[in-house]
């Protein structure tokens, strides 16, 4: 799957600049059949970051969410001030 095709779009909530601050991580929606791997590779080449982990939710509406955390190298708040969400 390309990489702009699994990425639909970052998310900028409370909670997502709550786990942003404390955990170095950020929510992207996803497509639904995209894999944590594919998630993975398409952040890193998005972004040019390492990602440590992902992990996905699908919510109740069937909406899939990634929770991406990066490492410490480079601090998801400089990416998210890459995308323009602060």
């Amino acid at each position: 799957m390309d990489a702009y095709k699994t990425i639909k779009y970052p998310l900028s909530t409370e909670k997502s600049i709550r786990l942003m601050e404390s955990e170095n991580k950020l929510i992207f929606a996803v497509h639904k059949r995209a894999t944590k791997k594919e998630i993975k590779k398409a952040i890193e080449e998005m972004f040019k970051a390492e990602v440590v982990n992902v992990n996905t939710f699908i919510g109740p509406e069937g909406d899939k969410r990634a929770y991406v955390k990066f490492s410490p190298k480079k601090p998801a708040i400089d990416i998210a001030t890459q995308m323009g969400l602060m």
